[in-house]
């Protein structure tokens, strides 16, 4: 993999809203996924903090001739941050990013609920690449399951949403319960 990556931890994981080259399995030791509040909108991002204890499963994918232009657009919300040493998959080494929300953009007010719809991509990502174990391991390694959740799947306001069969809702609705129900 000569040209550089990003490691995906959320919505990237589902290939169904990309096209970026060489997708395939990877792990990102000492970060944990969390639900962050901005003040760039009233849902909150997914994003990324360091975390000695937790390595994440996710997706890298080939960034083709170092053109972040789009996915910089994409994920505007969120720095590059390099996580190269600390990932690791079955492919050629290749300087790898991350994205986490940039600091300025926190935000201490409001609810910033988590758009069920988004959520419903992230996990139909994780079923896909990882199967049910990486969908139980997902929900494990994120935080913030307090935040309340926008039950839009009538009308998506994510932008790319997919469309679920009835057992992958299923899949969301219940591990969903369950970790809402730990936050309280």
């Amino acid at each position: 993999m000569s040209d550089p990556a990003f490691f995906g931890y959320g919505s990237l994981v589902n290939v169904a809203t990309h096209d970026y080259a060489d997708p395939r399995p990877a792990m990102l030791h000492g970060w944990r996924r969390v639900w962050r509040k901005t003040n760039l909108r009233e849902a909150a991002y997914l994003s990324v903090e360091p975390a000695n204890d937790t390595s994440l499963c996710g997706l890298i994918a080939r960034v083709p001739g170092a053109d972040w232009a789009l996915l910089d657009a994409r994920e505007a919300a969120y720095h590059r941050h390099d996580v190269t040493p600390v990932v690791h998959h079955n492919g050629p080494k290749a300087p790898t990013a991350v994205y986490q929300v940039k600091p300025e953009h926190a935000a201490d007010e409001g609810d910033h609920p988590i758009l069920l719809s988004y959520l419903d991509v992230v996990v139909q990502g994780y079923l896909r690449v990882y199967g049910h174990q990486g969908v139980t391991d997902f929900f494990r390694t994120t935080v913030g399951w307090n935040t309340p959740v926008l039950n839009d799947r009538a009308a998506p306001v994510y932008p790319r949403h997919q469309p679920l069969s009835d057992n992958e809702r299923a899949l969301v609705d219940r591990h969903l319960a369950a970790v809402v129900e730990q936050a309280e």
